[in-house]
């Protein structure tokens, strides 16, 4: 009987996709086995070839084989272990260790669907790894297979970054269009969407900023720093791809806050409708007060009631009653 696979996509060592790239060629595809045997040869090299292999961490090949071949810093199996969600750039000699946080593959503004993007970049490799699918690694990707070529390995990180920039546009995007909605019904007098609807979506761009901006200060360190193997020309490409992050979060911070003062006039419109209804309840209960209490009295099953005996006697407990209620209108509307 066949035995059915279950690797989702990936090689037997949990492999996703792997390139072997050049600044003047297309890139070609590798498997583990492959890529095993360029590190192992090619790795130590002087040259301008580079491979990026891109792994799923739900495989469990994956970490034995990176320890196995990849050649990467103790520090970058400590980020995997201690589950640090920090979004930062940071040197350890000889390579560069990034955490990347980004949205799922299916993103349906949630904010638990968020991930983390571990990555290695040395001279000559590049090792991506990532438990759930995600949007911006799939997108660069695409680009690889695509026939784009990307010179450097800082430059395929800069690639995902402004990849991930343009994720969050697109995200921010489409929380603006929801905003919009809301305030245009609002404005008509029909809410579709409550104030718990906008906490979510203010909640997801409080997660997204505070997951996805870089830390300044391993930041400032790399780019005052660059390894050896980084020439100028990636180091400008990288400052400028950090302030289009920034630009993006400042448009989250704008957003959050047009979210607050939607929140506050929605609550605004929620107290004033409550109010209209008290104001209501409390005209028809001063209305409804001369009729219960005459009502009252005269059910009373004792002897002496006045104008039982009397012909016109429910006509004038009518008129007395309607003068009553007449005077407490008057007296409720007033003000009014």
């Amino acid at each position: 009987m066949a035995i059915p696979d279950t690797r989702y996509g990936t090689d037997a060592n949990g492999l996703i996709c792997g390139f072997l790239m050049s600044p003047d060629a297309h890139a070609t595809a590798l498997d583990s086995t492959a890529a095993a045997e360029w590190i192992a040869s090619h790795a130590q090299d002087s040259g301008e070839h580079f491979i990026w292999l891109h792994f799923n961490l739900g495989h469990t090949a994956t970490e034995k084989w990176l320890a196995q071949h990849a050649h990467l810093p103790e520090e970058f199996f400590d980020g995997l272990r201690e589950g640090s969600h920090a979004t930062r750039i940071e040197l350890v000699e000889p390579s560069l260790l990034a955490i990347v946080n980004d949205v799922h593959y299916d993103f349906s503004f949630e904010p638990s669907e968020i991930s983390t993007l571990w990555l290695c970049v040395s001279e000559r490799v590049v090792i991506t790894a990532r438990r759930r699918p995600l949007r911006s690694i799939d997108k660069l990707r695409t680009a690889v297979k695509a026939g784009e070529i990307i010179r450097s390995p800082l430059e395929l990180l800069i690639h995902l970054l402004r990849d991930q920039a343009d994720v969050l546009v697109s995200i921010v995007r489409g929380v603006t269009t929801r905003i919009d909605q809301v305030e245009d019904k609002l404005l008509e007098g029909k809410l579709g969407l409550t104030r718990a609807g906008l906490g979510s979506l203010r909640r997801l761009l409080v997660r997204l900023q505070r997951l996805l901006a870089p830390e300044p200060a391993s930041l400032f360190r790399l780019l005052q720093q660059p390894p050896h193997w980084i020439d100028e020309a990636d180091t400008m490409e990288l400052r400028q791809s950090t302030e289009e992050f920034s630009v993006v979060l400042r448009d989250m911070s704008a957003l959050q806050e047009r979210i607050k003062l939607l929140q506050e006039e929605i609550a605004a419109h929620v107290n004033e409708q409550n109010n209209r209804s008290l104001y209501v309840l409390t005209i028809v209960t001063v209305l409804a007060l001369p009729i219960n209490i005459v009502a009252g009295l005269l059910g009373m099953n004792v002897g002496g009631i006045p104008l039982a005996e009397h012909a016109e006697g429910f006509w004038i407990i009518v008129a007395l009653i309607a003068s009553f209620t007449g005077i407490a209108a008057w007296w409720a509307l007033k003000d009014r």
